[in-house]
């Protein structure tokens, strides 16, 4: 359902942004208990995110998923790509400004980040507006 799948988006770009703001900080080695709260959010967002993508363009009609079909392959490996960045910089002991800022910069979770805005906008543009009650 679309639901989950922009839920899923919501939790990614939430904790893109707050990595954003912790690049900035400067700091040098932090346990990271905020940061690390973040990650794993996105984490979990992404464990699925094609399956979530695939039900939400379902959803949205079978014509949507079936124009997407390559397109969600890509998104799959970016998420997975972005997964495995992200589960690196958990595995670490304390978790710096400077690794984050470099986790931004990656390509791969700015690929991403592309990806879910795109099949946001295919979402929304294939859902029907319900006319509102009076």
């Amino acid at each position: 359902m679309a639901t989950d799948f922009l839920g899923r988006c919501d939790a990614i770009e939430e904790s893109y942004e707050f990595m954003l703001g912790y690049a900035g900080k400067g700091i040098s080695a932090e346990p990271g208990n905020e940061i690390r709260r973040h990650l794993e959010r996105a984490a979990a967002a992404l464990d699925g995110m094609g399956a979530a993508c695939r039900e939400a363009l379902r959803d949205a009609g079978p014509e949507s998923l079936e124009r997407s079909r390559n397109f969600v392959s890509v998104l799959d490996r970016d998420a997975s790509d972005s997964l495995a960045a992200i589960e690196m910089v958990l595995g670490q002991a304390a978790i710096s400004s400077q690794m984050i800022d470099n986790l931004n910069a990656s390509i791969h979770l700015r690929a991403l980040l592309t990806d879910l805005f795109l099949i946001s906008d295919v979402i929304s543009a294939s859902t029907p507006v319900l006319p509102e009650k009076p």
